[in-house]
């Protein structure tokens, strides 16, 4: 969405949107809401034996779970390829539901400027379960990066993966 700049030709303003951008997913899970939350704010390491397929380890480096600043590499699969992401917590939100990473350094890093994902998990309005809303800001390192979505149905992949194992925990 290209908002009319302030003090800035239109061409500067439509090569910095063009890198720029912005990507969600959203799922229904029957899990609820806090236990989905509190998976990813706090026990990350366990997502590994929820999608194994997917993300075959997650580990502390600095801080520790669920606290702003904590430092979490992923080891995960994309696109059939090993990858690895190292992430720092910049926001835990336990009443919305919500936590936010930047990611530092990894494979994404290779092309992108900047990568922030937003995990947030609301209740269901009416009945059971929830919706995971999974949501990437970011910034290419230029015009010839493609847009990240081959990461959003890895992203579905993993929610499913995650609420099948946190009813299986039931």
């Amino acid at each position: 969405k290209l908002k009319q700049p302030v003090n800035k030709n239109m061409a500067q303003a439509k090569r910095e949107s063009s890198l720029c951008g912005e990507l969600e997913v959203e799922v229904e899970i029957k899990a609820p809401a806090a236990k989905f939350y509190h998976m990813y704010a706090g026990r990350p390491h366990h997502v590994a034996k929820a999608t194994p397929r997917n993300v075959q380890a997650c580990d502390l480096h600095d801080g520790e779970w669920g606290t702003v600043g904590s430092i979490i590499f992923w080891n995960y699969v994309h696109d059939g390829q090993a990858k690895v992401a190292k992430e720092r917590i910049e926001v835990v939100e336990p009443e919305k539901k919500l936590v936010k990473f930047r990611v530092l350094e990894g494979d994404i890093m290779e092309e992108f400027q900047s990568f922030l994902i937003t995990i947030q998990v609301t209740p269901k309005q009416g009945g059971n379960g929830s919706i995971v809303k999974w949501h990437f800001e970011y910034e290419k390192i230029d015009e010839s990066v493609s847009h990240p979505e081959t990461l959003l149905p890895f992203f579905a992949e993993m929610i499913k993966d995650i609420d099948e194992h946190l009813l299986a925990e039931e």
